[in-house]
Order: C-alpha cells, then structure tokens, then sequence
C-alpha cells in the first residue's frame, strides 16, 4: 500500500495517566500523530484503548501528562472542550443518532445548532457528505429505517460536517454483521486515502494490517509496541504482542 507522506504531528500525547478512583487505566502513554496519518491501536479488551480516545477529545478528564491537539492543551482546565471537539470528531460503536430526525438532520444539526452556520450551506455541504459515504439516497430516511451499516455511515457523515482535524473510531463495526461491516470499513477506508487523519481502535486485524501507518499495541493501560503494520503483525518484538496475536489471527 502507497502510504501518503505524512505531515506535522497533529496530536502530541506525553506521560499520560487516567485513573477511575484507585484503578489506573492508562499510563505513561505517549504517542505522536502526524496530519494525514492512520493510527490502529489493538489489543484485550478492557486496556484502556476507548478511554484513550475519550481522553483526546476531553469527554475524559486525564489524572497525569499532556495531550496537544494542533498546539492545544486539551487537557487545560480554561480550554472550552467545545474548542477541542471540533477539531477532533469521534464515532462510537452505538451510532447515537437522534431517532426522530431524518439522516439529512443529523449530519446537519451540530453545524447549525454549536457553529451557528447558514442553513443553507450546511444542507448543500451535508448532502455531499451523505453522497461521500453513499447515501444521499437516503437523506430523507429515519435512523429506524436505515439498517446498522447504514446508521454508522450517517454518523461517520455527521462527525464530518464539523470538519475535523482529527476523527477518533471506537470500534466502529463491533455491533454489525459481516455485509454492513465491510461497507463501514470502505468508507473508513476512502476517508483515509483522502488524507484524513484517523485514529481507530479495532478489533479486525485485517483491516488494521491493510489501513494503519501505524498500530499501537496496548495492554493493561499500557503502550506495549507500536510501529508499521508488517512489524507488528509480521515480526512483533514483545512476547505480549505475539501472545495477544495468535489469539486473534
């Protein structure tokens, strides 16, 4: 796969701790994303790889450590989080649409309602984003009559109508079957290739080995290996990273 050279680091995440009471879930987590790049990060459920993306985009208040996005300290207490999730959009596995607004609602509501955009703009630049993640067809349909893939799609089209920097993936097809799954994963796919930058937690292995720049393996909160795809999945350094892998491939 023809990798497009990368940019300057977007996000910057230094000695990171989060902790749940007495429970520690992430520590000293460091990690470099660069503009354009597609990260993956694997491993055992429970290693805190969810609330590392909550973190980056502040749903997550971190104990310890600094995260930078685009220069932004996402972590300082003064900083409106407004400011910092709209840089960084994230889709969760739940699609969380609203039920009684149409797809073409949904995609439009955040920049309409938080922006405080035209109307008019936002409805021309979300049917594009509809068309982008193929559905403009669908425009008019309700979340109840869109099947999961679909759904997923329309969330995916929503996080990009507040034009991102950054878009955070949280196991974004765990919760689909097989047909729907593979058309999330082409429009994961495509955003990438276009030069999004894209964080995914994941577990289809497949697809990180094709995708990522670079795959990060975690376990117990912590970053056991990361690096290029061929050696994580071909040639792991750690033990740990080989145990998780023959479980998994």
């Amino acid at each position: 796969m023809d990798h497009h050279k990368l940019g300057a680091p977007i996000i910057v995440i230094k000695g990171v701790e989060k902790r749940f009471g007495e429970t520690v879930v992430l520590r000293e987590i460091d990690m470099v994303v660069h503009r354009g790049e597609t990260v993956c990060i694997i491993g055992p459920s429970g290693s805190g790889k969810s609330t590392l993306l909550r973190c980056i985009n502040a749903l997550a208040p971190i104990n310890k450590g600094s995260i930078l996005v685009d220069g932004v300290e996402v972590n300082d207490p003064k900083l409106d989080k407004l400011a910092v999730r709209r840089k960084v959009g994230i889709v969760f596995q739940q699609y969380n649409l609203f039920p009684h607004k149409t797809a073409l609602q949904n995609v439009m509501m955040a920049p309409v309602t938080v922006l405080k955009q035209d109307p008019r703009e936002v409805e021309a630049r979300a049917r594009a984003l509809l068309k982008r993640v193929r559905l403009e067809d669908k425009a008019g349909s309700y979340p109840g009559e869109l099947s999961g893939g679909q759904q997923q799609r329309v969330a995916i089209a929503r996080s990009l109508a507040m034009n991102p920097l950054v878009i955070l993936f949280d196991e974004v097809t765990a919760a689909l079957d097989p047909e729907t799954k593979k058309e999330v994963l082409v429009t994961i796919r495509e955003l990438a290739a276009d030069g999004m930058t894209c964080i995914l937690v994941t577990h289809e292995m497949a697809f990180a080995r094709e995708i990522a720049d670079t795959v990060y393996f975690t376990d117990g909160g912590v970053i056991v290996e990361s690096g290029p795809p061929s050696q994580i999945f071909q040639a792991p350094q750690n033990p740990r990273t080989r145990a998780f892998l023959d479980l998994v491939l």
